[in-house]
């Protein structure tokens, strides 16, 4: 008998999409547990172990989904450590799109995902091959010098892909004006915001 797949789960909430090119959009986030990145800037380090929280099968994470979600965000920690193909699937047999939020570490199945958001990091490369499948690359920029970062990972992508740079957290009364200066002298970048740490929501 084949072993059922199971999932490690920090947690689920449906919210708004606080970043990125999708901002603003209701969604239901699925969080999973475990990362082989570990930044030193992650907002969820408590998501990094996986033993600390339980493991789901795909049709238990998808059930508890209110019926008005038609946008999933699967995040972590670093999701691509599991098998997602049949949550993917229940999520779309339910009509919901699956995104991906993602450092792009490990190798993925283009085809499961309706969006493909890559925040590199530097901590763990991601992957060339990687890289060519997304639709949104997403800059984390803590320093001047990450400007460059951007630039190296931006030539690996897709001519479609949407980038964007967003300020690190803790940093951003600093990092914000050099963001808004870089994206008027290289207009092909566009400015993200954490929103949903400005308006207080998940």
């Amino acid at each position: 008998m084949e072993k059922e797949n199971k999932i490690a789960i920090m947690e689920t909430f449906y919210s708004l999409q606080g970043e990125g090119l999708h901002s603003g959009r209701a969604a239901y986030f699925i969080r999973t547990a475990g990362c082989p990145v570990r930044c030193e800037w992650c907002d969820v380090k408590e998501s990094w172990n996986v033993g600390d929280f339980p493991r789901l099968s795909p049709s238990e994470i998808v059930e508890k989904i209110p019926s008005c979600v038609n946008m999933s965000v699967i995040t972590g920690g670093e999701p691509l450590i599991w098998n997602l193909s049949e949550l993917n699937l229940l999520l779309r047999k339910r009509g919901i799109r699956v995104h991906l939020e993602t450092s792009g570490c490990m190798e993925i199945k283009r085809e499961d995902w309706d969006w493909v958001c890559i925040s590199p990091k530097k901590s763990r490369l991601p992957l060339d091959e990687t890289l060519l499948a997304a639709d949104e690359l997403k800059v984390v920029i803590s320093t001047a010098d990450d400007f460059i970062w951007a630039e190296e990972n931006a030539v690996k992508v897709s001519e479609t892909c949407a980038l964007l740079l967003q300020p690190e957290w803790e940093k951003r009364a600093d990092i914000l004006p050099l963001i808004c200066e870089y994206v008027k002298r290289n207009p092909k970048w566009r400015l993200s915001l954490q929103t949903h740490k400005y308006i207080n929501v998940p």
